[in-house]
């Protein structure tokens, strides 16, 4: 166990003075959970062969250099590749049932206390930087890592599960022992565990398991883009799904109906829960489970792609005291996102944070979360009704979806709540059209309505392979744009490489409109002027459209015009 603080240990081994020290306090203090080491190297007091001489020193391990060691291939073998690159760690050596692992992370005391019991082992811990780390996972697991190629042989050389497979694929019964054996052979388990920890490591949302009449289809959504993996046998289809149901605490013997669960692990000392949703279909159940990683949601204004005068003003807006302020957007569009690090910001100890969601995906310390069961009437109207007698100071309604939960906002507003709230238009000013056409009169919009923050989710061009180009006629058309329009603008796309898995993308950012709702769009609104109208206002007084929004990240290397083009083709 650590006795002193990094820091601490920082300045006794002399890498940084008593004031440094302080200003790295500061600054880690003001970064919201962010590692100590990982704040130093990015103010640039250490590099990071000093930080991992610091870890070791202050949990006392010894330090090791991979680079000069040769590690045989028994040891590697008791860890897999997709566990060594979650995990961040590889095995050295194996002594009287004692496995040493190096790891640049030696402060994440509950991933060495999974990889404790995932192995089985006891485990010595050693030191390395992370590039070492990297550059061993490259030079050990490349070239003969276990793969979901290499199950998928097994599980095709495995006649006796294919026997067992077939056996529950054709029964309308279960035989729970027979059951029992399939889903917890081998091969299921480690390609369902495979396909978990590719998905985790590749930051996806959603993992489909798809049943048609001659293939079963496992594809990941990650960046908003499904890709297929390679298919697994047709008739391990109900084992896959059986296991998925197993996991999730669901019925097995229901076929017929329906289900929804959730699946709770805990992998490289971050909580994922898995919300998965299981629907009965022509050929069999269709599975697809939500990933919910808090280690890769970044609730954070900073991070959600406000450029800088969008976020001054979007911040001010959040202080007021009263009112509501919409988020609006298509499902998938990162909303609830930008929801979290707005309340996230504003969570202090001396206000009441509530919100009623369906359901709750990331729970946040400091802000009382209710989740949505309308099959025993708990609706979002209903919740909002009791959590006003909560005596809370703000409110987020997961969605605005009838008329009854947009009055109660309305009243919530109107006796002293700021409310937050989500809406499904494709505009910033068609909100207020919503909002008529659910019955809500205007001059109770113009009472309480602060602002509207319309959002797009684009992907980003992947740094590794990002270069110049010059785009032609029929790419600009896409954006309204002539050749003469392009003249001395800059203009990017990914190449493809290795990172981003030869896409040209990686990780995906966002592209706002935010209208303000001043004296003179409240006029409007009170004479039931038209969005096209309502839009012209805002522009006046400096409303950034979501294709003006876009074509800003073009320019700045951040996104393509097949994005941008995508995602605002509406505004055409």
């Amino acid at each position: 166990m650590a006795t002193r603080r990094l820091e601490q240990v920082l300045v006794d081994l002399g890498y940084i003075d008593d004031e440094q020290m302080e200003l790295l306090v500061e600054e880690h203090q003001e970064r919201n959970g962010e590692k100590m080491g990982q704040v130093a190297l990015s103010m640039g007091l250490i590099n990071e062969d000093k930080l991992s001489h610091a870890l070791a020193e202050q949990f006392g391990y010894q330090e090791v250099n991979l680079i000069d060691l040769t590690i045989p291939p028994e040891v590697l073998a008791h860890m897999s590749e997709p566990m060594a690159v979650l995990y961040k760690a590889v095995p050295v050596s194996f002594r009287n049932d004692v496995l040493t692992i190096a790891t640049c992370e030696p402060d994440n005391l509950l991933a060495i206390d999974e990889l404790r019991n995932s192995l089985g082992y006891q485990i010595r811990i050693v030191v390395t930087t992370p590039k070492d780390i990297e550059q061993a996972l490259g030079r050990y697991y490349a070239a003969d890592m276990e793969t979901v190629e290499s199950i998928l042989k097994e599980i095709q050389e495995d006649k006796e599960l294919q026997k067992m497979a077939s056996t529950l694929e054709s029964s309308d019964t279960i035989d729970l022992a027979s059951v029992e054996a399939l889903i917890d052979s081998a091969p299921v388990k480690k390609l369902l565990n495979m396909v978990f920890l590719m998905g985790i490591k590749d930051h996806a949302s959603d993992l489909h398991f798809e049943p048609f009449e001659d293939e079963f289809k496992i594809r990941i959504k990650a960046d908003g883009t499904l890709y297929e993996m390679v298919p697994p046998p047709r008739h391990l289809a109900s084992a896959i799904t059986t296991r998925i149901k197993v996991m999730s605490n669901l019925d097995i013997a229901e076929r017929r109906l329906p289900q929804d669960g959730r699946i709770q692990m805990r992998v490289a000392g971050h909580p994922i829960d898995f919300r998965v949703s299981v629907l009965p279909t022509m050929f069999g159940e269709s599975v697809v489970c939500r990933i919910l990683d808090k280690s890769v949601v970044m609730l954070n204004l900073d991070n959600v792609g406000m450029d800088p005068q969008l976020l001054k003003q979007f911040r001010k807006t959040i202080e007021v005291p009263n009112g509501i302020v919409l988020v609006t957007g298509p499902t998938g569009s990162g909303k609830t996102t930008t929801l979290y690090a707005a309340l996230s910001e504003l969570n202090i100890i001396t206000d009441k944070l509530m919100t009623t969601e369906d359901p709750v995906e990331y729970d946040i310390d400091g802000i009382v979360q209710i989740p949505i069961d309308s099959d025993i009437g708990n609706t979002f109207a209903q919740c909002l009704r009791s959590i006003l007698r909560q005596d809370p100071d703000k409110i987020l309604v997961g969605e605005i979806r009838d008329k009854e939960t947009a009055d109660i906002a309305v009243q919530a507003s109107l006796t002293g709540h700021l409310v937050f709230s989500t809406l499904h238009t494709n505009d910033a000013p068609s909100t207020i059209t919503r909002l008529r056409d659910m019955g809500v009169p205007a001059f109770l919009i113009t009472a309480t309505v602060q602002a509207i923050l319309a959002q797009r989710l684009v992907r980003k061009i992947c740094t590794g392979c990002r270069e110049k180009f010059v785009p032609t006629p029929e790419q600009l058309l896409e954006l309204d744009m002539s050749p003469r329009d392009a003249e001395g603008k800059p203009f990017y796309r990914g190449r493809g490489c290795p990172a981003c898995n030869n896409t040209g993308y990686k990780g995906r950012t966002a592209i706002h409109e935010f209208m303000l709702i001043n004296d003179e769009i409240r006029e409007l609104i009170n004479r039931n002027a038209s969005s096209g109208e309502m839009r012209a206002a805002s522009q006046r007084y400096g409303m950034h459209t979501l294709r003006d929004a876009g074509m800003q990240k073009i320019y700045q290397g951040i996104s393509t015009i097949e994005e941008v083009a995508r995602e605002t083709a509406l505004e055409m």
